[in-house]
């Protein structure tokens, strides 16, 4: 019964500049165009409203700019006409602008809860604006996922009747501890107090509960997680002491690695800052974790405790 999830990175293609003395560093190169990530993932809702891939430039010029824009059928299980639609197969930098969006129309009818749907764009424009630095950056794959509304009671339960979850988790593939394997079953409970808010009991390691906070918005369903929560001890799980003796977490702020939640698949994706305080005071980052977290059904859970999950 377990759930197999492909964890692909989404790659930043654009380097940032870096500013010294407040003075700007402005980018005197050569011009070239991109997709702004070679992976787009987005959520199609019901209004119609489109999502957006953006497209950007490394100049900015002082006339409108026009490319095609054309859809890759090879390694695609989405069709367009039929799942999506493009706005328009060009698009068009403004005179002065370093950036501009695909327009995409999936159809929220034909898209099931379960489906993860994807397509590749391709920019088609002269090999010169191609930047060899990154040559698949004129190229970007588009995921797409049915929205479904949120209730904050599908995630969490009561302490007499909680909901459960199934973490499958590298930080404790990394850093086991006392536990036995990289996977635990978890109990879910909704927060008394705090709006969209569970509690997962003994998350990580036993002893240390964890709050995660869903943020209710359609279009960006991200996960949240409060700094400076303790997950473990150092000793436990390090078999030494750095700092203060605790381990504590927060969701990775990196754009890259953003944490969210499917309420259609009932799962959620969890990217995690592992790092150790002396107090006040910042010892070390011990590093990034993706997790996985899967609701089961109360059935679904016996059996895994019988697995000896």
């Amino acid at each position: 019964m377990k759930k197999i999830f492909n964890i692909i990175l989404a790659v930043a293609a654009v380097a940032g500049f870096v500013a010294c003395n407040e003075q700007y560093t402005t980018y005197e190169g050569k011009e070239y165009l991109m997709f702004s990530d070679t992976l787009s993932t987005n959520m199609v809702l019901a209004d119609g409203t489109p999502f957006k891939v953006q497209v950007s430039s490394t100049v900015a010029r002082n006339f409108d700019r026009t490319y095609a824009v054309e859809v890759v059928d090879k390694g695609s299980n989405a069709i367009e006409g039929l799942h999506y639609r493009l706005g328009s197969n060009t698009i068009t930098i403004p005179a002065g602008k370093l950036s501009t969006e695909v327009e995409v129309y999936g159809n929220y009818e034909n898209i099931e809860p379960t489906d993860s749907l994807g397509f590749t764009l391709k920019l088609v424009m002269n090999e010169q604006l191609k930047w060899d630095m990154y040559p698949n950056s004129d190229q970007t794959k588009v995921v797409m996922y049915r929205s479904c509304p949120f209730d904050i009671n599908e995630w969490g339960g009561t302490e007499q009747d909680p909901k459960y979850c199934l973490l499958t988790s590298l930080l404790l593939y990394s850093y086991p501890g006392p536990n036995t394997s990289y996977q635990r079953l978890v109990k879910c409970y909704k927060h008394k107090s705090m709006e969209n808010t569970i509690i997962l009991d003994d998350l990580f390691y036993n002893g240390y509960d964890v709050l995660l906070t869903f943020e209710d918005n359609p279009a960006e369903p991200l996960l949240k997680m409060q700094a400076d929560q303790v997950i473990g001890s150092e000793y436990t799980v390090f078999g030494i002491q750095h700092g203060d003796g605790r381990i504590l977490a927060t969701h990775s702020p990196r754009a890259e690695q953003a944490s969210y939640y499917n309420a259609c698949q009932k799962y959620a994706q969890l990217w995690v800052l592992m790092y150790v305080n002396d107090f006040s005071t910042t010892v070390g980052y011990v590093g990034y974790f993706y997790n996985i977290l899967e609701w089961v059904s109360e059935e679904e859970a016996d059996e895994l405790m019988r697995e000896g999950v």
